[in-house]
């Protein structure tokens, strides 16, 4: 970079003092400050040089300590200012240059009055010895690394263990730190002739200025469980240690800021805080401050804040401090739109860079715009504007778009009058009357409704709720009865969504979700309006009603390589945690579950791509469970297994359902001596994390009965045995269950090897009357297990149906695949079919009609099972034509056959 003119120095240095009047205050007093400017004015200050400057000076005492730590501070606002305002420094190393300031200033003097207190007092330990030490936590901005030019620093002090110094003028720890924590805040804050280095703020600390200086760690987790408030935990947010050893204070606090499940009662709690400052900025006329008062840097911290609180405990990486990276951070998980954060983002450095310059002017801690023009003018010059309208102007578009977005935030559900349907849930009014506002919402039981309603207002369940859960309850009520009535089946709807909130109603959490939001209640009424399983699964997994509030995402096409990407990032958070990742697992199946179900309601996905989505998520989480079961098998003997998952039936076939258990078989590869002992654990370790149930729920039922030699074989085979058991030993049907399995998860290597074996055990040949009797006969066996005496006709398992279908392809796959590859491939029965048809191995408009059958067999199978049926029976009229089609295309395959006894079909 070429040596600046002087003269481009001197138009530097008159903007600098034209905008800044304490600059040129501390410029005339001291003539010395003037050269290190100008020789370093385009070098950003950083924490070497800091101490660089500080150590080339002795410091005897408490007095040379304070004069070099304010001579720092002079030099280093000198040419921060003189950057800043000159274009040569961004927002980010302004708050940068300042909180290092902070850090070194107070890292620097404790090191000098340790030294010296410990002179006097010896060192403090604990009972046992080991030494103590003062650990300082930054709140606010300081610990945000957003620290303002002129502001103070919000800190608390604290040790970790009582116990006293091991010196012979001994005194206990707390005495000595609350000594030393004195001594620090003279340091940095008092005011001297050479000024003050930073004003200290001691009031977060628990009870505030009442409280004691210091506090032990057990005092603080004390008073953080029992009494800690709502705006701790929003000042917590920011906490950060930036002197001592602060890790176990770190993860001591942190449950306290970030609560395990999602906490929309944070809300409620923020907007009141908010109106708490509002009523002070009234009080005392602050609208003009760009801070505090209606569109400033307050409420970009609220917006960005709330979500961390409210989503910070189940999703880590939103526990960061500094209020631009949150913003980004919600824009990219989708919490804000990108606009939203754009322009909140945007609105943020232009308050901030306003609120630097405001402070330039007389270095003094204020966000107050101010009434005379002299100032304005220097702020306008500031700023890059010409003249003070141009920079109010912008002023009020950045508060304006602050403001509104602020609240839509946090608008607070309804308009703080009753509802109309207060009286009828209450029960304050005649029943004719409650009668007639149901009829007229379009409630066709009003009677009986009205009697669940008094059910439940007079359980044990609602009469002990605690009084704001009930007063939320009885504001939910009303919403949901005139949601429900706005649904085909009114009075279903709400009996179906008033057994979601009698199971939900002790968890203030949810109540608080759906205060705040009333589009997720009216969504919850038409979900559970449209199915009794999906509302059954949401009453079992109430954490699902969090998918509710972005519909973009809720009918949003899956990403699977983004869901992965986002499973593995929270699994890797939860550890070495076993329990935790077991429940990551789960509420993440269930969420995806929940969200292929909501688009399945509304028509959105057809059956085929339903199942290929369930399954293609069952493959997800198979993989996940294998990576992160094995690093906690005590047996493993390599980094990453050579293990693999093979998905028989359903899952096999991609046609997996909401309640489908997973068919499953292991496969290993590794030479190792003991690696059959090995893996044979580590499938049982895997079954284990499918099946147990924990808090979250179960992730899969599994089948392992289709694995060589069934319950009676081995957990786990070898790619070698099971090879050669398929090709030796299999029966039949163990080869038309082949014919739907493939490769899930695990090693890509022995997936290649078993479609390697598949392909070569359906195509060996094949003496076609014995498969044709073995086939018949295994279907036989089927019927026999599955009697149906009655006049309706099984979807599945009677004669004409689901199964006829499987078992027709299977034998056409097996009988062919030798001279027809093709059939050998894995891609489900409609298509192979289609295939058959092609080849001439069946005529291709019986298969054509078959394949519609199937489809409309699974469509009807898939549609009863949401309405709560585990049995898929029709009357038998209903489908004739279908199977007809099947039953004549069994003929063709497998010639005529007698037909079951009339009662059996």
């Amino acid at each position: 970079m070429p040596a600046p003119s002087e003269n481009s120095f001197q138009q530097l240095l008159q903007h600098t003092r034209n905008c800044s009047p304490f600059v040129a205050r501390l410029l005339d007093a001291d003539a010395e400050l003037l050269e290190p400017l100008l020789a370093h004015v385009h070098e950003p200050w950083d924490e070497p040089a800091m101490r660089s400057f500080l150590s080339s000076f002795a410091i005897a005492d408490e007095a040379s300590l304070k004069r070099i730590l304010r001579h720092l501070r002079k030099h280093v606002m000198l040419r921060l200012i003189a950057r800043d305002l000159n274009g040569l420094a961004d927002l980010a190393e302004v708050v940068e240059t300042c909180t290092a300031l902070a850090e070194v200033a107070v890292g620097f003097a404790l090191g000098q009055l340790h030294h010296w207190q410990a002179e006097l007092y010896g060192l403090p330990v604990d009972e046992y010895g080991a030494p103590q030490a003062l650990v300082v936590v930054g709140m606010g901005k300081l610990g945000g690394r957003e620290l303002n030019v002129s502001s103070d620093i919000d800190l608390i002090f604290a040790y970790a263990q009582d116990g006293a110094t091991d010196g012979a003028r001994s005194i206990s720890n707390h005495e000595y730190f609350s000594r030393l924590g004195k001594r620090l805040i003279s340091a940095i804050g008092e005011i001297t002739a050479d000024g003050f280095v930073f004003r200290v703020d001691m009031r977060l600390r628990p009870y505030g200025d009442s409280g004691p200086l210091v506090g032990s760690y057990a005092a603080l987790e004390e008073y953080y469980q029992t009494q800690g408030r709502e705006w701790e935990r929003y000042a917590w947010i920011k906490g950060r240690v930036i002197y001592g050893p602060g890790e176990e204070l770190e993860a001591l606090l942190k449950p306290f800021v970030f609560r395990k499940y999602l906490d929309y009662g944070a809300i409620a709690s923020m907007r009141d805080l908010k109106v708490q400052i509002e009523r002070e900025v009234a009080r005392r006329d602050m609208h003009d401050n760009i801070k505090l008062g209606p569109g400033g840097i307050r409420e970009i911290e609220f917006i960005a804040q709330v979500f961390q609180l409210i989503r910070g405990g189940k999703d880590r990486e939103l526990q960061i401090r500094p209020t631009l990276q949150v913003l980004e951070r919600l824009a990219r998980k989708g919490l804000l739109s990108a606009d939203t954060v754009n322009e909140l983002s945007e609105a943020y450095v232009f308050l901030r860079n306003l609120e630097h310059r405001l402070q330039y002017l007389q270095d003094a801690q204020t966000q107050m715009l101010p009434p005379d023009d002299d100032s304005r003018a220097r702020l306008a010059a500031g700023m890059n504007f010409p003249d003070w309208a141009g920079l109010e102007q912008a002023l009020m578009r950045h508060r304006g778009n602050v403001e509104r977005y602020f609240s839509q935030v946090f608008e607070e559900a309804g308009n703080g009058e009753g509802h109309s349907l207060d009286a009828l849930w209450l029960g304050q009014q005649p029943a004719a009357a409650a009668q007639q506002q149901l009829d007229a919402l379009g409630y066709r039981e009003a009677a009986e409704t009205l009697q669940r309603l008094k059910q439940l207002r007079v359980s044990t369940r609602y009469l002990q709720l605690p009084q704001q859960s009930r007063e939320r309850f009885d504001t939910l009520m009303p919403q949901l009865i005139q949601a429900a009535g706005r649904q085909s089946a009114p009075d279903v709807a709400l009996a179906r969504a008033m057994s979601l909130f009698e199971a939900i109603c002790r968890r203030a959490n949810y109540l608080a979700l759906l205060a705040e939001y009333p589009y997720a209640l009216e969504l919850v009424c038409r979900l559970c309006g449209a199915s009794p399983w999906l509302a059954a699964y949401l009453t079992q997994h109430p954490i699902l009603l969090d998918e509710l509030l972005d519909t973009r995402n809720l009918y949003a096409p899956p990403d699977f390589a983004a869901l992965a990407a986002e499973l593995e990032a929270t699994l890797a958070d939860c550890g070495g945690d076993v329990e935790r990742k077991l429940d990551a697992l789960r509420h993440f199946k269930h969420a995806q579950t929940f969200r292929f179900a909501a688009q399945d309601l509304v028509g959105e996905l057809p059956l085929e791509t339903l199942s290929d989505y369930l399954s293609a998520l069952a493959d997800l989480m198979l993989d996940a469970v294998i990576r992160h079961a094995w690093p906690g098998l005590r047996s493993r003997h390599r980094e990453t297994p050579l293990f693999a998952i093979i998905g028989y039936g359903k899952l096999g076939g991609k046609e997996l359902g909401y309640s489908s258990d997973l068919d499953l078989v292991f496969l290993y590869d590794d030479e190792a001596n003991d690696a059959g002992a090995v893996y044979a654990r580590f499938g049982q370790r895997i079954n284990n994390w499918l099946n147990s149930l924990t808090p979250a729920g179960q992730l899969y039922e599994t089948d392992l009965r289709l694995r060589p030699d069934g319950a009676s074989g081995l957990l786990v085979s070898s790619v070698a045995a099971f090879a050669e058991y398929q090709r030796g030993k299999a029966w039949t049907w163990e080869h038309q269950a082949l014919t739907r399995a493939r490769f899930c998860a695990g090693d890509a290597a022995i997936g290649r090897a078993f479609d390697q074996i598949r392909q070569q055990v359906l195509s060996q040949p094949r003496d076609l009357a014995k498969l044709r009797e073995e086939v018949i006969a295994m279907r036989q066996k089927m019927l026999d297990g599955h009697p149906n005496d009655t006049e309706l006709f099984d979807l599945k398992h009677d004669c004409g149906g689901i199964v006829d279908v499987e078992f027709i392809v299977q034998f056409l796959v097996l009988a062919h695949a030798r001279s027809h590859a093709e059939l050998a491939a894995n891609t489900g029965n409609i298509a192979l079919l289609k295939r058959a048809g092609a080849l001439k191995l069946i005529p291709d408009w019986l298969a054509a009609a078959v394949a519609d059958a199937y489809r409309a067999y699974r469509k009807e199978q898939h549609a009863l099972r949401l309405q709560g049926l585990e049995r898929a029976r029709v009357p038998s009229a209903a489908y004739a034509g279908q199977r007809a089609a099947v039953t004549a295309l069994w003929q063709e395959v497998f010639q005529p056959r007698a037909m079951p006894k009339a009662g059996a079909s």
